[in-house]
């Protein structure tokens, strides 16, 4: 049987016209008066390769030699062209509620931290070099002073992400030595990054201590050798053990590590530099609290409760710090101009504790209060009621959004948001029309209906979804 179907395809396949035979068209003639002769030509035998493709993965019925899927015309080609000018990167709406969503890229940047990268783009700068000397500086210079002042800490500088941080400082400070580790902290973070892995590719040794629930001070004191290279202290902010557990406090590691004259790591992963208790949700511990305690090296992300570009930070005792600094490794994993000046403009705005949460769009938020989000879904409510056609029912219900990114997976965030139901299309259909929307309005569904959480959508976003649910809706009979 399936002879036959491969003969009808190499039939539709020999139907497929050449390149030259493409370029004799007149409608495809009058694009050379348009584009220049390569990328017309390009566009076609991309054109005529995506035709092939679909003749090859076809099947059954829908190989039939007398279908025009091997036409090709000049609007398709046109189309092509225009494409090789779209970024395939693009703006989304994020209407999920989770804040820090990792596929949508985290953290929105602050207008402060994206002005400054636009200025540091369009020119050269002092990327590494000291103005006042008159000679080669260092990169890390023009935000490691500031990171000193918020955390309180010696010395610190940044690295690419906060995996990057923990390999370098394991490379660094550990290769070819124990590292010991409980084994309750033996986290899997996004996208399959596991810790052992972390620490295998690091050079380092791992060595798991206690259970998944329990861990004791002795375990770690057993586990010491003659090749302990350091303690490392992962701190476990995509999951919690609740019930029968017992974990050791970063001040008894510390201690210990004093004793026998190791260095402690602590993963803080998602890092904070405010208290988020005030606003209602759990205590985390923030960089400042852990300096404090005289933790030899922390490393945190930028990109999740800093709310600042993606980074590694890492903070600590400036004697360590050097021998990161000094490693080959570093220079695979460090940051560029952009990055640096979006973080700095971002760090710049901790100075003021007060104003900082209005002017992070991540710590703004998470903090939102419910009644300021329930004022903005019932006003939205009202607007796409006078739009919409009879067949969707619309309400307000009660929800919660996420913060994401790993951080507070036991917290909720109490929401209220918009669920849309559709007696004529379904509820999969409709995320799917929003999601091909240009911007893209990503959205989510729970129990059989489409829900909008304004908590992550701005203003002006608002009036994008209104127009383009209405379009969608309408056109629908």
């Amino acid at each position: 049987m399936g002879l036959p179907e491969e003969n009808n395809k190499q039939k539709v396949l020999r139907r497929i016209p050449s390149v030259d035979r493409a370029l004799e068209r007149d409608d495809v003639k009058m694009l050379l008066q348009k584009y220049s002769r390569s990328v017309v030509l390009k566009a076609i035998q991309k054109k005529l390769e995506s035709i092939r493709r679909k003749i090859l993965t076809a099947q059954g019925t829908l190989i039939d030699e007398k279908r025009k899927i091997v036409d090709i015309n000049a609007e398709e080609i046109e189309k092509m062209i225009q494409s090789f000018n779209n970024p395939h990167l693009e703006n989304v709406i994020n209407a999920t509620g989770v804040v820090l969503h990792t596929n949508l890229g985290r953290s929105p940047l602050p207008e402060e931290a994206i002005e400054n990268m636009k200025r540091i783009a369009h020119s050269y700068s002092n990327l590494e070099y000291d103005l006042e000397k008159g000679q080669r500086g260092s990169r890390y210079s023009h935000v490691e002073e500031l990171l000193c002042e918020i955390s309180g800490a010696e010395a610190a500088f940044v690295v690419n992400n906060n995996a990057g941080a923990v390999v370098l400082s394991l490379n660094s400070l550990a290769d070819g030595k124990d590292v010991i580790i409980s084994r309750g902290e033996l986290i899997e973070i996004g996208g399959s990054f596991r810790i052992p892995d972390i620490m295998k590719r690091s050079g380092a040794l791992m060595v798991e201590v206690g259970t998944t629930n329990k861990t004791h001070l002795n375990d770690y004191e057993e586990a010491i050798s003659d090749n302990t290279g350091l303690i490392l202290k992962v701190h476990t902010s995509n999951y919690r053990i609740i019930g029968f557990t017992s974990e050791v406090d970063l001040l008894s590691l510390i201690e210990l590590g004093k004793r026998y004259h190791l260095t402690v790591v602590n993963d803080l992963g998602s890092g904070c530099l405010i208290d988020f208790s005030p606003y209602g949700l759990a205590h985390e511990p923030t960089v400042q609290e852990v300096v404090k305690t005289g933790v030899d090296v922390v490393t945190f992300s930028g990109d999740k409760l800093l709310g600042g570009p993606q980074t590694g930070i890492i903070v600590g005792k400036k004697a360590i710090l050097k021998k990161l600094i000094k490693n080959p490794l570093n220079r695979a994993l460090r940051i560029d101009k952009l990055i640096l000046a979006a973080l700095e403009s971002t760090l710049r705005l901790y100075i003021d504790q007060e104003a900082v949460i209005k002017k992070i769009p991540t710590l703004r938020m998470i903090t939102l209060p419910l009644e300021i989000i329930e004022r903005r879904a019932v006003d939205f409510l009202k607007r796409l009621q006078k739009i919409i056609p009879d067949h969707v029912e619309i309400q307000v219900i009660d929800d919660i959004s996420q913060v994401g990114g790993g951080a507070f997976p036991s917290q909720q965030l109490p929401t209220k948001v918009i669920s849309i139901i559709s007696k004529l299309i379904s509820v999969r259909d409709l995320e799917k029309h929003l999601r091909e929307n240009r911007p893209s309005i990503i959205t989510r569904i729970n129990k059989n209906q489409l829900r909008i959480d304004l908590r992550t959508v701005n203003e002006k976003e608002e009036m994008i979804i209104e127009a383009s649910l209405g379009k969608i809706l309408n056109s629908i009979s």
